[in-house]
């Protein structure tokens, strides 16, 4: 876990040294996918998230930007720092 993990962040500071701040988030989603599938790595992209509120199964848009080697979701995100409403998308 800790070596894909590895793999995964230093694909993404690949693509930030190269690219820089500043563009969409769906830009650097479709880098970071292009650079983990080169590295041979199983991908699903933007896939819905079932969610059950209060026994309530409700189909909405909640989706993951990647699930990679389905064992890690990442969360794609350009921002200039997190705040702490960001903290609602990772727990």
């Amino acid at each position: 876990m800790n070596e894909l993990t590895h793999t995964i962040i230093g694909a993404a500071i690949e693509i930030h040294k190269e690219l820089g701040p500043g563009l969409l988030e769906s830009i650097y989603e479709k880098c970071l996918m292009h650079l983990l599938k080169e590295k041979g790595l199983q991908l699903i992209s933007q896939q819905k998230v079932p969610l059950n509120f209060s026994g309530l199964y409700l189909d909405c848009d909640l989706r993951f930007d990647l699930l990679v080697e389905n064992a890690i979701i990442v969360e794609v995100m350009a921002i200039d720092g997190l705040l702490p409403i960001h903290n609602a998308q990772f727990n």
